[in-house]
């Protein structure tokens, strides 16, 4: 059964992630925006891995090829952080695939490439 997030996990994460926005602004890396959301959330007490592994099963099988998410937020949110001109389909579907495969129910896309972080930030959930 896959695991719900505490709001005030999700509330904390966003709140990171404005502070991240309005010190370093768009048009750096990933992996900077990355590497700096896990410097917010530890120095909040969230605790939260980077790079994550995750098994990929098919019918029941490891593959042996596992999948890397960029951030999970206290085991129960899925962070993917993109540095983009935009959000496409595929970046939703990705995102779900994780979810899927992690069994957690929401995640957030945070593209930090925005003037303005909040038209960056799209999350998904799994029903």
């Amino acid at each position: 059964m896959a695991r719900d997030c505490d709001p005030r996990i999700i509330d904390r994460v966003l709140t990171a992630a404005t502070l991240v926005h309005q010190a370093l602004g768009p048009g750096l890396l990933e992996s900077i925006y990355q590497q700096a959301m896990l410097l917010e959330l530890r120095e909040a007490g969230i605790p939260t891995r980077a790079e994550v592994e995750v098994a990929v099963r098919y019918r029941g099988n490891d593959l042996g090829c596992g999948l890397r998410v960029d951030l999970l937020v206290a085991e129960q949110l899925v962070l993917e952080v993109k540095s983009i001109a935009r959000i496409d389909a595929v970046h939703f579907k990705q995102l779900r695939s994780y979810l899927r495969c992690t069994d957690i129910r929401i995640g957030f896309i945070l593209n930090f490439n925005q003037s303005v972080l909040k038209s960056g930030i799209r999350r998904v959930q799994l029903n």
